[in-house]
């Protein structure tokens, strides 16, 4: 007998026509490191009295489906994660490329996704329907592999012994690194920066309706936030001068691949928590700023995500 392992495992995605109903073609194989994305239903205990000691038997609660998946942060893939985080995007460019996409935040409404996992092994193929993005993050640092974590909420989970999801289209992966990462606040470059963290959350609400099958009914939107954390060697004012004043500044986080490829991600108007600067030994000091940003008042939005590729449409 076959025995499941992770690295036979595939992921092909697509987005819904109608939430919660999986579309008949158009999927796409994903990459992935990891995924907790799954569905579940417990049970609850018996309370009744009078049948002795052991208890009856249990009832069974409501399905939840939801999970995370760990994904690398490329040039191709990483767009259909962009457009579940803030919607279609405003594309610009001519074939043969490339293509700017500019995902704007502040969108009322999100597309919904089709999620399949497979297990050739075994065979098990569980499709997630309904998939709304409910945050996206990743980190920035000198060195490791760079990935992001996307945070989903699902309507249910259909198992299969066979693939539901077609002939998958296939994407040339063009990883970005940290290598390739910079940050620079208001348009100049931002140095001593030891790590910086980046989470955009569409702070889903669920809508969870009396239903036979126990599903929810959809996950809707509720106000964002784009909040983050940089981790500084103490070398100026700059940033403490900034927290004090109470002034907003625009951060921008970029990588750049030498063949053209890039990802620029923008947050408009971050404002800075005044930090406490401890002394903790003889090595150097360090700051930390957990972030904030705000929709800032001249452009109307919060952020603005740019991949440039050769991709011509999401």
């Amino acid at each position: 007998m076959a025995r499941a392992q992770g690295a036979r495992a595939q992921m092909a995605l697509a987005f819904e026509t109608t939430y919660g109903t999986p579309p008949a073609s158009g999927f796409t194989k994903m990459p992935f490191a990891s995924t907790t994305l799954g569905s579940e239903q417990p049970l609850l205990n018996s309370e009744l009295l009078g049948y002795g000691r052991d208890p009856l038997a249990p009832i069974k609660d409501a399905v939840t489906a939801d999970g995370n998946v760990v994904v690398p942060i490329d040039a191709a893939a990483f767009g259909f994660w962009l457009k579940a985080a803030f919607g279609s995007p405003v594309t610009t460019g001519a074939a043969p490329g490339p293509f700017t996409h500019e995902f704007r935040s502040g969108a009322w409404s999100l597309p919904s996704m089709s999620i399949e996992t497979g297990m050739p092994e075994v065979p098990r193929y569980a499709m997630y329907s309904g998939c709304v993005l409910d945050s996206l993050s990743w980190q920035m640092q000198r060195s490791g592999l760079l990935t992001a974590t996307a945070s989903l909420v699902a309507q249910g989970e259909a198992i299969a012994s066979t693939s539901a999801a077609g002939t998958l289209a296939d994407l040339d992966l063009q990883r970005f690194g940290h290598f390739n990462g910079a940050i620079t606040r208001n348009g100049q470059p931002l140095g001593n920066i030891i790590s910086a963290e980046i989470t955009y959350a569409n702070n889903l609400d669920r809508v969870e309706t009396i239903r036979s099958d126990g599903r929810i009914d959809g996950a809707d939107p509720s106000i964002a936030a784009l909040t983050g954390k940089i981790e500084v060697r103490f070398a100026d004012q700059v940033l403490v001068n900034q927290a004090i004043a109470g002034d907003p500044c625009a951060l921008t986080f970029a990588y750049v691949l030498l063949s053209g490829e890039s990802f620029t991600f923008t947050a408009h108007a971050v404002y800075l928590p005044r930090p406490r600067i401890e002394i903790p030994g003889p090595q150097g000091i360090q700051a930390t700023f957990d972030w904030q940003a705000a929709r800032d008042a001249t452009l109307g939005r919060m952020c603005t995500a740019t991949l440039v590729n050769d991709i011509e449409e999401y």
